[in-house]
């Protein structure tokens, strides 16, 4: 049995038609069920939310691949694509590394390349999830709250030591040119030199892509 027909993805949104806010070009944002964070001030709780789950329409591969191919002229003329978010976008791995095999066979003719995978992430999942994303997607957009191990379990309720062994896994793996890195500062949880000091460990680790946002409580 071709496994991608039976794996499934519990969508809760699909934006069309972002254009560099998340990834290259023009992109749709697919928005997956599942986090492993509780973070306080979350802008996404519904995708953690049981009631959430219940609302999801589930895609196979081929299924979701029919409902975003309608922008597949803006996705070869820009070198955009799919942009998975969530939640926790690498929970769901082997599905996209499906999703991304499904697109190679309907795109084999295009005269472009094809669609370009981007996943939204905390980096906060096995590194076994990790190694097989690192071989289907291209470029990753990291959400790293904050560097400070004190910090990121207040604000999320987890710890960060996975996070940390993952930031240096993809770094070797994938090049900075693939990788962007977003720094929030977050009311309550920082102050200016935790934002400061989180931006300094990541551009000493060689990261080169870092963006210092305000976050905006919801």
């Amino acid at each position: 049995m071709n496994r991608s027909k039976t794996l499934t993805l519990p969508v809760f949104g699909i934006a069309r038609h972002r254009l560099t806010t998340d990834g290259v070009g023009v992109s749709t944002l697919v928005g997956a069920y599942g986090c492993p964070l509780k973070c306080r001030f979350c802008l996404n709780p519904h995708a953690w939310n049981p009631q959430t789950l219940k609302g999801c329409r589930h895609y196979t591969p081929e299924a979701l691949f029919d409902v975003l191919k309608i922008d597949n002229l803006y996705f070869q003329a820009t070198g955009g694509g799919v942009t998975f978010g969530g939640g926790e976008s690498l929970l769901h791995t082997p599905f996209i590394r499906n999703f991304r095999k499904v697109c190679e066979e309907h795109l084999s003719g295009e005269s472009a390349t094809c669609w370009k995978i981007t996943a939204e992430t905390s980096l906060n999942v096995s590194g076994e999830l990790l190694d097989m994303a690192i071989l289907c997607v291209d470029d990753f957009i990291i959400d790293i709250k904050d560097m400070n191990p004190d910090i990121y379990r207040e604000y999320t309720g987890s710890d960060n030591v996975q996070v940390l062994s993952n930031l240096t896994r993809i770094l070797e793996t994938k090049g900075p040119q693939h990788l962007f890195i977003r720094v929030p500062q977050i009311p309550e949880y920082q102050k200016k030199e935790d934002v400061i000091s989180s931006v300094e460990k990541l551009k000493n680790m060689g990261f080169t892509n870092i963006e210092v946002f305000p976050y905006i409580k919801k």
